[in-house]
């Protein structure tokens, strides 16, 4: 992806803008829908107000909930939700209107904001410091509170429509009860969960909008760039573990996300899907939210050999599964980006290449213009690409094992230290799973 200097326009807008408030934020239950409003302020010019909107649902209690915990829940969705509206200008100051935050507190968003944002400093050309990079102030005295509420054993699992999240119910479905969760659906993700045999009151959806005013600065040259969305459906998903009573999110983070994006660094496009942020979110929930509420990524112990070794057995979602963001519009794989090219690679040692032709409709390893894409994915260029891929050794394994090469941008792609029988034996222990979830997923894995 190609780097843009940008520091002058960081530099000029933080001289031009020098504060962004988190002013307030609303809750209103219209019916059983939730809806949450936030209103921030950049330097009195601009104002944004995001919103998500929670549908109804049988087996949510929004009524039964006090208001101090909807309001602590609330406020920390706000938190998150303000980077995508503060990386505009980037001013020095954030002020933070709602509830203070003592000094461990601005530390856990302060790392989670510059780290979240690594790619977006990167790709920007933009250089600075945590310490440097933005002061956060609270102007209330007032803390929010703890939630207490009672949580029962049921799992919400996150659907993203890429093969992923469909591991993940698959093996836990049978074993708890498991809700869906979609946010925005599209395509893909419903397919995925009515291929599952959910029917549309038996899965949580999200309807997330962002404000038009941002959408137009952008247009009109403001910064922009990637930001931490796997974050922000942490926190919206401590919402909705509450709501529901829930006392497990399964997300669906592997261990292969540990991978920093530019080697040597710790930017990273997966940074919030990573352990650290998982290990980070745990403890700050633990300690100022709720400690029995459980947050983990059950396939953590996974490499995405394994994910997709489990995946080509579900052929149910063969047709269904769609992993490409230039595609997501339209329901289908691009056939051109990183995230396509990928997914043929690690499925190819157990899917055949005619019916991955047939999966993304063109033969991905005969394109030679994917050539640069490949290079990035085998660790041939410097840079990683910036999307959810796996590490360079899973690429090369895959290459490794494939039958013919000859004449296809795999030609001349470097050897791997490792093979795919290798790889399907891994079991990371640096995981949170909970005893009885993790024994579900050892079962699987005969471990």
């Amino acid at each position: 992806m190609k780097r843009i200097d940008n520091q002058y326009k960081f530099d000029d807008f933080r001289k031009k803008f020098s504060s962004f408030t988190f002013e307030s934020q609303k809750i209103e239950i219209k019916g059983n829908d939730l809806l949450i409003s936030f209103f921030f302020d950049l330097d009195g010019k601009y104002h944004f107000t995001p919103t998500l909107t929670i549908p109804a649902r049988d087996f949510y209690h929004w009524h039964s909930i006090p208001d101090d915990s909807l309001q602590t829940l609330a406020f920390q969705i706000g938190m998150i939700e303000l980077i995508s509206y503060w990386k505009i200008t980037c001013p020095k100051k954030v002020i933070v209107k709602p509830f203070s935050l003592n000094e461990k507190q601005i530390a856990f968003w302060k790392k989670l904001y510059f780290n979240g944002l690594g790619e977006f400093f990167y790709l920007n050309n933009i250089n600075c410091s945590e310490d440097d990079f933005m002061n956060i102030e609270s102007s209330s005295e007032k803390t929010f509170p703890v939630v207490n509420l009672p949580l029962q054993e049921k799992v919400i699992i996150p659907v993203g429509g890429g093969k992923d999240s469909v591991v993940t119910l698959e093996l836990l479905r049978n074993e708890f009860e498991c809700t869906p969760l979609i946010v925005n659906p599209r395509g893909a993700t419903l397919g995925c969960v009515k291929t599952a045999g959910y029917a549309d009151d038996d899965f949580m959806v999200v309807n997330r909008t962002l404000d038009p005013v941002m959408l137009q600065l952008n247009k009109e040259g403001c910064l922009n760039g990637h930001t931490p969305f796997s974050a922000l459906l942490a926190f919206v998903t401590l919402m909705l573990g509450f709501g529901s009573g829930s006392r497990y999110i399964a997300l669906s983070n592997e261990s292969s996300a540990n991978e920093s994006t530019v080697p040597g660094t710790k930017i990273n496009h997966q940074y919030s899907k990573s352990v650290e942020f998982e290990r980070d979110f745990r403890e700050y929930v633990a300690e100022n939210i709720n400690a029995d509420i459980q947050y983990f990524s059950f396939l953590r112990p996974l490499n995405e050999m394994q994910i997709a070794h489990f995946f080509s057995r579900f052929e149910a979602y063969h047709s269904v599964f769609r992993s490409c963001n230039a595609g997501s519009k339209t329901d289908s794989w691009c056939g051109n980006c990183p995230k396509c090219l990928f997914t043929w690679i690690i499925l190819s040692p157990f899917i055949s290449r005619e019916k991955l032709t047939k999966i993304f409709a063109k033969d991905l390893m005969s394109d030679l213009t994917l050539m640069p894409v490949f290079e990035e994915l085998n660790g041939t260029s410097a840079v990683k690409p910036f999307e959810c891929v796996g590490t360079v050794e899973e690429v090369r394994a895959c290459v490794d094992a494939m039958t013919n090469r000859k004449d296809t941008i795999a030609a001349t792609s470097p050897k791997s230290t490792v093979n795919v029988a290798e790889l399907l034996k891994n079991y990371n222990e640096e995981n949170f799973l909970p005893e009885k979830i993790a024994a579900v997923l050892k079962s699987y894995l005969n471990v």
